[in-house]
């Protein structure tokens, strides 16, 4: 098949590297996937490290500019299926697509948790996909109750995560090598995260419940980079935890940071489908902290593969934390659940092999 996804969004996370992982592995599967992004984008940049066709144009916002090119985009590449992922992509395409003979097969993926309006716009702009891929069943219900869609035209279908690439290590030795390469103190105990520094993860509710862990050989490290930088730092001033917490910034090798962390936290309070993050420590086998919003609780269950917390609540969380590390037998049997339920479920390979089914049907219907 010949697949072209759209993408609004200029940012960097969870929804855009699912766009990349998924065009990588069908190009691999003998496809032809492209992407198109505004021309700034950070996706635009980063296409080329995936393997991924670019093709720039203006379609951050829904002007009548980004709408022409767009329509021309699609007239000269012919494509089998074009599948969009935010609003004003999804806008265009749909727009640019009723004014062409023989357009292609519509796929809108819906990958966040935030509310979507159930009015006369948002159903017809639905309506227009011939499928539906949602990132968790939650969000897939959502939709369903809030448009009154077909249920056999939305799918939920998660995203999947590279089972060799993220692996847990199989030593306290290799814990050890794995901090010192990444010149952390293998002597520390480490709590992270791995996330886009965005509100909705909950940083600063981290970095609350980090304060009130009073144990000298604790060390926080927050991998990512993003709007929340500033606030972020200056909490982690105001709080005194200079020499506690390492900013890692955004990296290309989230495994190598995950495999030298301790205890994995997300403590989210919006806008999530099932992060993959959550499924990279999963797969890790490392004990996790979370919270029930989106569709994080289709991926983990309290006490079984996680602890689970209420969001925005700091003092929950250090209870948590403080509780794993009291406890390395419960950590322990949460991690290896953990990587046992990610691996049956949560592969790139499922991800690939639904997305691809779905794109086929949607050609052909």
């Amino acid at each position: 098949m010949k697949i072209i996804h759209t993408e609004a969004s200029c940012g960097w996370g969870g929804q855009e590297i699912r766009i990349l992982e998924e065009s990588r592995g069908l190009i691999q599967r003998g496809h032809e996937v492209s992407v198109a992004c505004p021309a700034h984008a950070r996706m635009a940049a980063e296409a080329a490290r995936f393997g991924v066709p670019v093709t720039a144009l203006p379609i951050e916002f829904k002007t009548i500019a980004g709408l022409r090119a767009l329509r021309c985009h699609l007239a000269a590449a012919r494509p089998d299926v074009v599948n969009t992922h935010s609003s004003a992509d999804s806008w265009l395409v749909a727009l640019a697509c009723a004014t062409l003979t023989s357009p292609p097969a519509i796929v809108r993926t819906r990958h966040i948790s935030a509310p979507v309006a159930g009015n006369f716009a948002n159903r017809w702009l639905y309506r227009q996909a011939r499928a539906v891929a949602t990132t968790g069943e939650s969000l897939r219900r959502h939709l369903l109750d809030t448009l009154d869609l077909d249920p056999e035209r939305v799918t939920s279908v998660p995203t999947g995560i590279d089972t060799e690439c993220f692996s847990p290590v199989s030593s306290a030795a290799d814990k050890a090598a794995a901090k010192t390469a990444l010149g952390l103190d293998q002597n520390k105990i480490h709590i992270g995260i791995v996330a886009t520094l965005r509100s909705w993860k909950g940083h600063l509710y981290l970095l609350d419940a980090f304060a009130q862990l009073q144990r000298p050989d604790l060390q926080l490290v927050i991998v990512g980079e993003g709007p929340m930088r500033e606030p972020i730092t200056e909490k982690i001033a105001a709080l005194g935890l200079g020499d506690r917490v390492t900013l890692a910034g955004q990296r290309t090798d989230p495994e190598r940071w995950l495999q030298a962390m301790d205890v994995f936290c997300l403590p989210s309070y919006a806008n999530e489908g099932v992060p993959q993050a959550i499924l990279q420590a999963m797969l890790c086998a490392l004990p996790i902290v979370t919270t029930p919003v989106g569709s994080i609780l289709e991926a983990v269950s309290d006490g079984e593969t996680a602890l689970v917390v209420p969001p925005k609540d700091a003092t929950a969380l250090a209870a948590a934390i403080s509780r794993l590390l009291d406890d390395p037998a419960l950590a322990a049997h949460l991690g290896d659940h953990a990587r046992r339920v990610a691996s049956a479920d949560f592969s790139k390979d499922t991800m690939l092999d639904r997305m691809e089914t779905l794109f086929r049907q949607a050609r052909s219907s």
